[in-house]
């Protein structure tokens, strides 16, 4: 059984997240975001990118194969196809 945390949330904690958020405030990224934040958004697109996913809906499908991991590796909100071609194409 699984005691520590997952590869991905191990390779996640390189990034220094107060960065992060310093350049969501700087840029606006937050603006007008309700639930699908930044930080998800570019988890899911690192998820996508490390698990060699080519398609939304190849990201969608194994994301939902995986939903009781997700809050582990720090995706709180449901992600839907619609949700991730909408943030990709409205923000930078």
């Amino acid at each position: 059984m699984n005691q520590g945390q997952t590869i991905f949330s191990q390779i996640m904690n390189y990034i220094p997240k107060h960065k992060f958020d310093f350049c969501i405030k700087k840029y606006r990224g937050s603006y007008k975001v309700q639930s699908f934040t930044c930080w998800e958004q570019f988890l899911v697109m690192a998820f996508a990118q490390l698990t060699y996913q080519e398609s939304l809906r190849d990201i969608e499908i194994y994301l939902r194969a995986m939903q009781s991991k997700l809050y582990h590796i720090g995706i709180r909100s449901k992600i839907s196809r619609s949700t991730l071609a909408y943030t990709n194409q409205n923000r930078d």
